[in-house]
């Protein structure tokens, strides 16, 4: 495996870990699948549907999201949000992420 291979796979890695934050960033306010997918890219998350339809599911069956479908348009959408446990999760996983950031600013400035 070359350098830049070997940099794409480890780069996947890491971008897979933030996934789950970035989705329930997101979704503070209802969005429905395809229009996540647009905010995620637009913030310089880029994501596949393969990967974020079942973990919309698994963070609806966890509780902390909540879907309503839309049929008031011609294509029905189904939207979710956060529920108040997909708040506290957030709110954690933030706080969580930001004390990872700041060891791992340290550590790469110190070499």
């Amino acid at each position: 495996m070359d350098t830049e291979e070997m940099l794409a796979t480890h780069s996947q890695e890491l971008r897979r870990g933030t996934v789950v934050l970035a989705a329930l960033a997101c979704l503070g306010e209802p969005r429905y699948g395809y229009a996540l997918l647009e905010h995620l890219a637009d913030a310089g998350i880029e994501v596949e549907g393969n990967t974020l339809y079942p973990l919309l599911r698994r963070l609806e069956k966890q509780g902390l999201l909540t879907s309503e479908w839309n049929t008031d348009e011609s294509r029905p959408r189904k939207f979710y949000v956060l529920t108040q446990d997909g708040r506290t999760v957030l709110t954690a996983l933030s706080a969580e992420w930001r004390d990872l950031n700041l060891a791992l600013q340290t550590l790469t400035t110190r070499g």
